[in-house]
């Protein structure tokens, strides 16, 4: 294994989709994590799942679980990180929510009592709301009688490592926010809280492990150097042929641009520009020849738009 692929994996921290759903795949690690960022104690009944896609029907849109697991009385825990804003995130964790209720239902059930409470946590180092806090917590109230909650088992968490509010916070769950971001032996030293001691010693074995370096690279580093370089900070031809074959292969399965850009972690605009120009291509959709028409005659992406 190249000593570059080594790197790349040990400079990540939690907050990458890829370090944290090969570290959740440990339940004491993903059962520390969901208890800490709840502020309860959690015990989780089934191993965590990582990756789980999910579509209730070939016309709809599938969607994507970093890690689910379920506790002792059938709650079910969705977590997921996410680097960037992409400014639907409101929304997706709407179609989300539905996705999932419909899932949880066998065909025919009647009694509606039977799907499971669910918790959504999202977590990122940026602040949706704008609102200086470290976690939003969203159940269903009822506008006119604020006190009065419909209790249908939902509830969508949003994290925001970035938060002011430290005195609402313990020191453990604080101590959580820098490690999410700064996922290092000195962050891990630093703390007393045990979870995150327990959380760190599962990152060490992730990091270390050569098969992990090698799964690392081979699923995950074209669209690390397409995440990390920036398209528009100037991409080098190979980075930008790297970008337009993964469209191409999202565009194979019939994926739809929103899904494609939340995928790739790219502007709407940039990837819609790629799309417009790849669909002329189909089915062969021809990397090479797609290159060649958006910057053979030194046009941009944005001509495309």
């Amino acid at each position: 294994m190249e000593k570059n692929v080594v790197t790349k994996l040990e400079g990540l921290n939690l907050i990458n989709r890829f370090l944290f759903d090969e570290v959740m795949e440990d339940r004491e690690s993903y059962q520390a994590t969901v208890s800490i960022l709840l502020g309860e104690d959690i015990q989780l009944l089934d191993e965590p799942e990582t990756e789980k896609e999910l579509r209730v029907s070939p016309e709809l849109r599938e969607i994507r679980l970093d890690v689910v697991s379920m506790d002792k009385g059938g709650k079910l825990y969705y977590t997921e990180m996410q680097q960037k804003n992409t400014k639907n995130l409101r929304r997706r964790r709407r179609y989300y929510q539905a996705q999932l209720d419909v899932s949880l239902l066998a065909p025919g059930s009647k009694d509606f009592n039977l799907l499971s409470d669910s918790c959504l946590i999202l977590v990122s180092p940026f602040d949706i709301f704008e609102r200086g806090l470290y976690r939003y917590t969203f159940e269903n109230i009822c506008k006119e009688c604020p006190d009065l909650k419909l209790e249908d088992g939902a509830s969508r968490v949003f994290i925001n490592t970035k938060g002011k509010n430290k005195c609402s916070f313990s020191q453990e769950f604080l101590d959580f926010m820098e490690y999410i971001t700064n996922t290092t032996d000195e962050a891990a030293e630093r703390t007393k809280s045990q979870k995150i001691k327990r959380i760190h010693e599962q990152v060490k074995r992730i990091k270390l492990s050569e098969k992990m370096g090698v799964k690392y690279m081979q699923l995950w580093e074209e669209k690390a150097y397409i995440r990390e370089e920036g398209y528009e900070e100037g991409y080098e031809e190979g980075d930008k042929k790297r970008l337009i074959h993964t469209i191409c292969k999202k565009l194979r399965k019939g994926k739809a641009l929103e899904q494609i850009a939340d995928e790739v972690e790219e502007s709407l605009d940039l990837v819609r520009g790629i799309c417009l120009v790849a669909q002329k291509e189909a089915p062969d959709y021809d990397c090479d020849k797609i290159y060649e028409i958006l910057y053979g005659a030194e046009l941009t992406i944005h001509s495309y738009k």
